[in-house]
């Protein structure tokens, strides 16, 4: 969670919700892929995320692994990223002309840029990060419609239930200190959230269904 002071430092000093209006619109990039290029430690993919992706383009999450995804630990948690490649540090998912080959299931976080979320009293806002996106006088629009997620109040759910699950998950690994043990917990994360199928319309509820489960294999009250 990002503190207070250090939102002042790189944000407009407000915090947006989802039907206010925040000066974001960057009225169609115009061809600029500035922010897909060398984010790779900075878009961690959800289960919604992938699932998304693997719908979308009809394979499995293993087959995206090494080529579009790479896996990174943080806190010794095993969790999938976006891959930059080439010398640019292009996202895997841009094509020669720059664009995304899944802009319509492009990750969250990709969908929010410029905006950023600051996770509070188990609810979240908006914040306007400054200075990152290269192009000026950006728009005002809607908050909502510019992060333009279907089914918007289930996404919000499953968000804050995942970051509610990864909080406690850092915590519980914290005290376990064998390596294979904490490779056994990774496993299970992934392939209990990240490599389950789910019709594509069912996920919000198919996910949550199974999420006590989860947590239960994983030690996690």
């Amino acid at each position: 969670m990002r503190s207070i002071n250090i939102l002042e430092e790189i944000s407009d000093g407000k915090l947006y919700d989802i039907e206010d209006m925040v000066k974001a619109d960057t009225y169609g990039c115009n061809g600029c892929s500035d922010c897909c290029k060398d984010v790779g430690d900075l878009v961690v993919l959800t289960p919604f995320d992938v699932h998304e992706m693997v719908n979308y383009l009809g394979i499995e999450f293993n087959e995206l692994l090494g080529d579009k995804i790479e896996l990174r630990q943080n806190n010794k948690i095993l969790l999938p990223y976006l891959k930059m490649q080439d010398e640019n540090k292009n996202c895997s998912f841009l094509d020669q002309e720059g664009r995304c080959m899944i802009h319509s299931k492009r990750p969250n976080i990709c969908r929010l840029f410029p905006l950023g979320r600051v996770y509070k009293n188990n609810d979240f806002k908006y914040f306007l990060q400054v200075g990152n996106c290269p192009k000026k006088d950006l728009k005002g629009v809607k908050v909502r419609n510019w992060v333009g997620i279907e089914n918007y109040d289930k996404n919000k759910q499953f968000t804050l239930e995942w970051y509610k699950f990864i909080k406690a998950l850092t915590f519980r690994l914290k005290f376990v200190r064998d390596e294979k043990e904490v490779e056994e917990f990774n496993q299970i994360l992934l392939d209990s959230c990240y490599g389950i199928k789910i019709n594509e319309e069912d996920f919000y509820f198919e996910f949550l269904k199974y999420l006590p489960e989860i947590k239960n294999r994983l030690g996690i009250i």
